[in-house]
């Protein structure tokens, strides 16, 4: 009599794929999340340093910040390229990025980006990483 052989996975083989998966998932993912979240406050302090910069040139052609950010040559309010940050200038040169969206909603330490016309950034060191 021939033996005859099945070949397959049995349950307990494909449950313990799934848990690895799991496993592996529960552990990627927030790391993910953590990345995504410093991407988009990147493109926050980006966007700050280049209103700064083009705050400076408007101060050393009129003696004075605007608060106007058409004055730069940009939309008032200015929300950066991802809609991840809006950003608003007063006439004493402080920049401020406020989160929009969901990064609004993950990144709690930064909800504002700021920089001072004296170069002050905050609100923390964190936030400038």
């Amino acid at each position: 009599m021939k033996k005859i052989y099945e070949q397959g996975f049995t349950l307990i083989e494909v449950m313990l794929t799934v848990v690895i998966i799991g496993i592996l998932a529960s552990i990627a993912y927030p790391s993910y999340i953590d990345f995504v979240t410093k991407s988009g406050r990147s493109e926050g302090v980006a966007a700050v340093m280049k209103v700064a910069n083009l705050q400076e040139q408007y101060y050393l052609d009129n003696r004075a910040y605007t608060d106007n950010l058409s004055s730069l040559g940009l939309a008032d309010p200015f929300v950066t390229e991802h809609s991840k940050y809006s950003l608003t200038s007063d006439s004493d040169g402080n920049i401020t990025a406020a989160a929009l969206g969901s990064q609004a909603s993950r990144d709690t330490t930064c909800q504002t980006i700021t920089m001072s016309s004296t170069g002050v950034k905050g609100p923390s060191a964190e936030c400038w990483k």
